[in-house]
């Protein structure tokens, strides 16, 4: 089994509504609300990079880059 490239988690925060969608939708849980109802990587070492939080961020608030080793 590969090991997933590491993985930046980019979240402008001034389009973040905090609707949850990304939280929901994350599959290794790397994403919670935060004090401001804002998301936040919590956990960016778990991430990835299947990019599902950024497909489905309906104010394109969340950015995925994956670094190139």
């Amino acid at each position: 089994m590969t090991k997933p490239k590491p993985a930046k988690i980019i979240i402008n925060r001034e389009w973040c509504k905090g609707c949850g969608i990304c939280i929901h939708f994350c599959p290794k849980q790397v994403l919670e609300l935060n004090g401001e109802e804002k998301a936040a990587a919590v956990q960016p070492e778990e991430c990835n990079a299947c990019r599902l939080c950024e497909w489905r961020c309906p104010d394109l608030a969340i950015e995925v880059k994956v670094e190139e080793e």
